[in-house]
């Protein structure tokens, strides 16, 4: 049976199959976090958002709020079903037996929290304290596709304690300083220790039989060693990238376009005994074109490289933020259709077109895309 719009089904096997079904999320009452050790991490020494938490200005979210909008209505003009999170208030404390926060953050982007792997939605621990009841924006989603899709499955992944003991204590230092960082980096001693199973969904990319998964600062061994459990019939591979002083997630680093071929951020390339499996099976990793702009958006976590944060549609045509014109050309050149995105302005509220949204279905079936092991 062909996929239909008024029958949900959950399926999605990977990053570039012709997309149906997507969720896109909201900037509501989206809050700068408070500090806390996963948090301080992350934001550069040099962030305006050093020392700043709260409430975001309302200016700024009606203005994401536009952007994200205006994203779902392109998709929904290209035949793409398109569903919201329902937010909390993000403003309230939450806390544990072990650590409280005077907020959450938001939900602008749920590939963050929301990994599809074939008929199962799975909701991933995530190692921010301020993003422990995140998911909750999506339950209504989730209750809904499981209530109507007799073949779709939502799991949950244990829910970590995330005491000081998740995180190694020497990345609380506000002067690090950049070498420092690459050294650990290189070392792959990042914030995270390997207390208790950790990951973001957004650090894992999904090529039919094989999930690829970052391990830096919010995912790490031990939560790939349990998503491999978890899904004994993948190939689950670790990678990682000494290049990137602050490795969050991986689709502003590795971005598969179709089979075969993958840009790598040329900043944080992926190292070469790990490039072997790709090589052997005849992809291409070719260098991201450079970012359009020299400094990320005010009060935003993420990097210039959010250029290359792009959602694929089917394998010939992408979802580009408008402004990122020489990663536009480079993909044109590629032989895609380019679809121009205006969200820059949104990127402060969890990142760019890939972040803030999650695949509920896309076309296709589980393929071994690397036969040659």
């Amino acid at each position: 049976m062909s996929w239909s719009p008024d029958v949900t089904e959950v399926k999605s096997w990977n990053e570039w199959d012709t997309l149906r079904h997507v969720i896109v999320g909201r900037a509501d009452d989206c809050h700068i976090p408070p500090p806390e050790p996963a948090l301080d991490a992350k934001v550069p020494e040099d962030s305006d958002m050093r020392g700043q938490w709260g409430r975001r200005p309302q200016e700024t979210i009606d203005r994401a709020n536009e952007l994200l909008d205006g994203f779902a209505a392109q998709l929904q003009a290209r035949g793409v079903r398109v569903d919201r999170p329902t937010p909390y208030d993000f403003s309230k404390p939450v806390g544990t037996p072990d650590w409280e926060a005077e907020s959450s953050f938001g939900c602008m982007p749920p590939r963050d929290v929301l990994l599809t792997v074939g008929r199962e939605i799975l909701e991933a621990t995530m190692s921010y304290r301020c993003r422990w009841f995140e998911y909750l924006c999506y339950r209504p989603l989730l209750q809904q596709y499981y209530d109507a899709d007799p073949r779709m499955r939502h799991e949950a992944a244990p829910k970590p304690r995330l005491t000081d003991a998740d995180y190694h204590p020497d990345y609380l230092s506000d002067a690090i300083g950049e070498a420092k960082r690459l050294e650990w980096a290189a070392a792959k001693h990042f914030v995270t220790t390997e207390e208790e199973p950790l990951f973001d969904a957004a650090d894992v990319l999904r090529f039919g039989r094989d999930l690829v998964v970052q391990h830096g600062f919010t995912t790490n061994l031990k939560g790939i060693d349990w998503l491999q459990r978890h899904y004994p019939d993948h190939r689950v591979h670790a990678v990682n990238f000494p290049g990137d002083p602050y490795p969050i997630h991986i689709d502003a680093t590795f971005t598969p376009l179709r089979p075969g071929l993958i840009l790598n951020n040329p900043q944080r390339r992926l190292p070469e005994d790990q490039r072997a499996m790709f090589e052997r099976n005849g992809w291409e990793i070719v260098d991201a074109a450079q970012p359009a702009h020299n400094a990320p958006p005010p009060l935003c976590y993420s990097s210039v490289w959010l250029s290359m944060n792009v959602l694929v549609l089917d394998p010939k045509t992408v979802c580009v933020e408008k402004s990122e014109v020489y990663q536009a050309d480079q993909l044109d050149k590629l032989g895609m259709e380019v679809v121009p995105v205006d969200l820059r302005d949104a990127y402060a509220f969890g990142g760019g077109l890939h972040c803030c949204t999650a695949d509920v279905y896309r076309d296709g079936d589980c393929e071994d895309y690397f036969p040659k092991a």
